[in-house]
């Protein structure tokens, strides 16, 4: 019995690689920045140069339209050419040209940062509404406690004036509306997109909120040393809730909070919103009081986070390698984490499901009389199935040299005179 002889063999499926350490970590906050497959090391940077870009042409872009606005409306004009709108039309359109920074730093992550813009948010992907308001509220009794201990501080200046109700409140609703909006676009700039601007590089939280902070302090201009420490004391603690919160809701809350009972106390007094003073100015004494009640802040929000631990951390996907014979998602040879399989299902495309074209299903080589087509599975006439020569008489005609049986016609005994005797027939 002749043996066929072995059919073609493929290699076998490749080992999955190594996981990437990228993918294989659970991200903090700081570090979302990388969580995308498509990190680059230059992402955040050119991020950062578009967001600075951005801001300042929408800057520039609201007070344009505004000047437009207060021209056409006859609004008086100072000696800078800059419009007088009044003190609390003139601080909504500040709050406004602060707070259209949001939609800015979300494009800088969608397009620059290549990864879903909620990411600057929280880990989760989105902003933690939930947590907001439970921080909102231990920012609120902070802000409260540390409000009247700075009343008791004495103070060098004459009493302020009240302002009125008819003053009071239309501009406390002005700053209810804005002041929330100026305070998460401060957040999302500095302890967001910053922050895991130097996360991308550097591990260490500690480490990654100090940039951020400098620049948050800087930022609201040089007044007094105490103030520029407030600012950085400031930017340090929020950045560090963010990191162990997974998110931006804590930072967002004391900042709004505390914007609004500054803004609320100006708006209380004659004149208070036409101050151009901000927390760099602060003396010695409030910066004390003021730097206390983050900490205590601080610690209530840790303390919250130990007894019902928010998501603070976040899994990069793995990502999903081309592959050359079927690229469509879904596919089997497909899965994520597999490099492509070299041949198709059955050996690769256009080629037959036994190895090539013109081949027998048993390895055997091409006949030169095929006329099955490119891709018969099946063996073409006059081709043994195992890929030997061609097959030789069969047992019936053996026999048939006697009897005739199963012979051809022409062959056996009755054949002619002509024939060569004992020849085999063929």
């Amino acid at each position: 019995m002749t043996i066929p002889p072995a059919g073609p063999t493929y290699p076998p499926y490749p080992a999955p690689p190594a996981p990437d350490p990228r993918h294989s970590e659970a991200l903090a906050y700081h570090r979302l920045a990388r969580i995308s497959a498509r990190h680059r090391w230059w992402r955040p940077l050119v991020g950062t140069l578009f967001l600075l870009v951005g801001i300042v042409f929408t800057l520039f872009l609201v007070y344009g339209l505004a000047d437009v606005w207060g021209a056409a409306r006859d609004y008086p004009v100072d000696r800078d050419g800059m419009t007088e709108f009044g003190p609390v039309a003139g601080t909504a359109v500040d709050l406004v040209a602060i707070a259209v920074a949001i939609p800015v730093v979300l494009l800088a992550v969608r397009w620059i940062g290549a990864r879903p813009a909620g990411t600057v948010s929280s880990v989760t992907g989105r902003l933690r509404w939930r947590l907001l308001g439970t921080y909102a509220l231990a920012a609120l009794a902070v802000s409260v406690l540390t409000g009247a201990v700075m009343f008791l501080l004495p103070g060098d200046d004459e009493p302020a004036s009240w302002a009125g109700w008819d003053f009071f409140l239309p501009a406390l609703a002005v700053l209810f509306v804005l002041v929330p909006f100026q305070a998460a676009a401060e957040e999302y700039v500095f302890r967001g997109w910053l922050t895991q601007t130097a996360g991308a590089f550097l591990r260490s939280p500690w480490i990654a909120v100090v940039p951020q902070a400098v620049l948050f302090a800087a930022a609201h201009g040089w007044g007094t040393p105490w103030g520029f420490v407030d600012l950085v004391v400031f930017g340090v603690v929020a950045g560090l809730l963010s990191v162990r919160t997974g998110g931006l809701e804590a930072g967002i809350a004391l900042h709004a909070v505390n914007n609004l009972f500054a803004f609320g106390f100006s708006a209380a007094v004659v004149d208070g919103l036409k101050s151009d003073e901000t927390a760099a100015d602060s003396p010695w004494q409030v910066v004390l009081v003021d730097v206390s009640g983050m900490l205590l802040y601080a610690a209530i929000v840790l303390w919250l986070a130990r007894r019902r631990p928010p998501v603070h951390t976040a899994q990069a996907p793995p990502p999903v390698p081309p592959h050359p014979h079927f690229p469509f998602p879904g596919h089997p040879a497909a899965y994520p984490g597999y490099p492509a399989y070299p041949h198709a299902p059955y050996g690769g495309p256009h080629q037959t499901p036994y190895g090539g074209p013109h081949q027998t299903p048993y390895g055997g080589p091409p006949h030169p009389a095929h006329t099955g087509g490119p891709h018969t599975p099946y063996t073409v006439p006059h081709q043994n199935p195992y890929g030997g020569p061609p097959p030789g008489p069969s047992a019936d005609a053996q026999e048939g040299r006697a009897d005739g049986a199963g012979l051809p016609p022409g062959t056996g005994p009755s054949a002619s005179a002509s024939d060569d005797a004992g020849r085999a027939p063929r």
